[in-house]
């Protein structure tokens, strides 16, 4: 099976997502009797190699990926938001590239718990319900998705609406997860938080650090940045925890920056540790619901508010407007009665952990066939 996604980039949600749909695809072989024998399209094939033990090409050397998809079964597209335009002009021309590539190979293609949007360009709309009519499975990771995509034209009953990958995702070395729970139950209570640069200005990252500041008014609290992309998120955790350091909102030793995991069952373990985690990264409130943590978001793109609704939850706040009180309110409740969260999540979490690995179930059952 080929496999094309935002692989290689040392993304620790996007790495998980490859992870994940990896741990499921050989679950699923293992269960049927059958062996899948993953090639992956990254942008460091070398280190993807390395780091999951599979087969790995580049990404955009046209020649090599031919000759993946001419001895492949098939070609999995995702997941993560691959079809989107927000970020550039190039991604969904890539990924229904690849997906074209592997149809006119001869070969089946299967969309595994994408999130769709945003599709700000209408000249982009057709060419993705042309692409999904002609896959052999096509699943999505929520109902707006879905719905994206049945006025785009495609037969809703051609979509499954499944989990993110990443919430059946297990945690790793039962040692280490010991010894990371041990850690987490520490005083004063560790939160996590995940920050990323959105806005130009920076004011995101103010208002993100304006309602740390107001929690540290309510309650004692430790604070352990997680960058979940190595480089920028790193250069967002330290704004943020420069900037609450000056305010004296925190003694230094009270503010910690994570290492950027490349491993991300590392990082998973890591959000496992906290009490609360606080997040703009999408991947870092999956891997906080993976692990039963109580989470709170801050919503800079709707496949937040989508992840959130799973929930029956929302965002404290977004990118443009966030209240510092209401959010330090909200999070020194949970912090005071993590029980209240639990009883209103904790059967939503376990459904989308339970379905998550439905796609490569129906995959691997397609392909036996």
């Amino acid at each position: 099976m080929v496999l094309s996604g935002y692989y290689g980039f040392r993304n620790s949600g996007d790495e998980a997502v490859l992870k994940s749909i990896l741990t499921a695809l050989k679950e699923a072989a293992d269960e049927a009797g059958v062996r899948v024998e993953p090639i992956v399209l990254s942008g460091d094939p070398e280190w993807t190699k390395r780091q999951y033990g599979v087969e790995a090409v580049h990404r955009t050397r046209l020649g090599e990926i031919r000759q993946a998809l001419k001895k492949s079964d098939g070609l999995i597209s995702g997941g993560g938001s691959l079809l989107q335009d927000a970020t550039g002009l190039g991604s969904i021309p890539y990924y229904l590239g690849m997906m074209s590539l592997a149809r006119w190979s001869g070969k089946p293609t299967f969309v595994y718990a994408q999130g769709i949007g945003p599709v700000n360009r209408k000249i982009f709309r057709p060419f993705i319900a042309s692409a999904f009519k002609k896959s052999a499975y096509v699943s999505v990771r929520d109902e707006e998705s879905a719905a994206m995509l049945g006025r785009y034209g495609v037969p809703p009953t051609s979509i499954a609406v499944v989990p993110d990958p990443v919430m059946g995702l297990p945690p790793g070395d039962a040692a280490d997860e010991a010894a990371d729970a041990a850690a987490g139950t520490d005083k004063p209570p560790l939160v996590g938080v995940s920050v990323r640069f959105w806005r130009s200005d920076r004011a995101d990252m103010d208002r993100v650090a304006a309602a740390l500041e107001a929690l540290a008014g309510r309650m004692d609290v430790r604070l352990r940045f997680l960058p979940f992309h190595r480089g920028a998120d790193e250069d967002a955790s330290r704004y943020v925890m420069e900037r609450l350091v000056r305010s004296g909102a925190y003694a230094e030793q009270k503010l910690e920056l994570a290492p950027a995991h490349d491993d991300p069952q590392r990082m998973l373990r890591e959000v496992g540790r906290c009490a609360l985690l606080i997040g703009m990264r999408l991947h870092s409130l999956i891997y906080a619901a993976n692990r039963d943590v109580p989470l709170l978001g801050v919503s800079y793109d709707p496949k937040i508010d989508q992840f959130l609704h799973r929930l029956d939850q929302r965002a404290i706040g977004t990118t443009d407007a966030l209240d510092a009180d209401s959010a330090a309110q909200r999070a020194e409740e949970i912090l005071r009665r993590p029980d209240a969260w639990h009883e209103a999540c904790g059967g939503a979490i376990a459904r989308l952990r339970e379905e998550a690995a439905k796609p490569a179930k129906q995959i691997i059952d397609f392909i036996r066939i």
